[in-house]
């Protein structure tokens, strides 16, 4: 793990236990990359729940309670199913904290609509509503999920500072 990635999982442990709250992630492009980030630090058992890795739509529908309407009407990589995604992590979870995560680290499969780069990230709270983000990252599929992973983090501290 890269420094600065590992000092800002650090951050996100020290702030969740400083707050007494668990994290649950929900990934899909990233496949497991924020767990690892945050497992990758000591300790971090106190305030990690669990990690949901739904690769495929089905695994979103199945683990998460994705409606496979909403897949079908919107795509995978949409604000209406990380939002979902996001849900049905805390709904599936005893933790605090949700991020849930989607998107096109390339190289293939991106559109005109949503070229590669296109990442949705969705934080929730309980009882207290969600919020999120569409971004678009540059570089190859490694560097794309990076940004990802970092993003994702950096919105855990943010949610944490509101």
């Amino acid at each position: 793990m890269n420094a600065d990635l590992e000092s800002l999982s650090r951050q996100v442990g020290e702030a969740l236990a400083a707050e007494g709250l668990t994290l649950v992630t929900a990934e899909s492009c990233t496949g497991g990359a924020i767990a690892t980030a945050i497992t990758d630090i000591a300790g971090s058992s106190g305030w990690f729940e669990r990690g949901f890795v739904t690769y495929s739509n089905g695994a979103k529908e199945v683990l998460l309670g994705v409606g496979a309407d909403t897949l079908a009407r919107h795509g995978a990589v949409s604000r209406e199913v990380v939002l979902e995604m996001a849900a049905g992590a805390l709904a599936h979870s005893p933790a605090d904290i949700s991020v849930a995560i989607s998107g096109i680290a390339g190289p293939e499969g991106g559109t005109s609509d949503k070229p590669v780069g296109t990442v949705w990230i969705a934080w929730g709270r309980r009882e207290a509503g969600a919020s999120v983000r569409c971004l678009y990252f540059k570089g190859d599929r490694l560097e794309v999920r990076v940004q990802a992973v970092t993003c994702a983090l950096e919105g855990v501290l943010a949610q944490l500072a509101e």
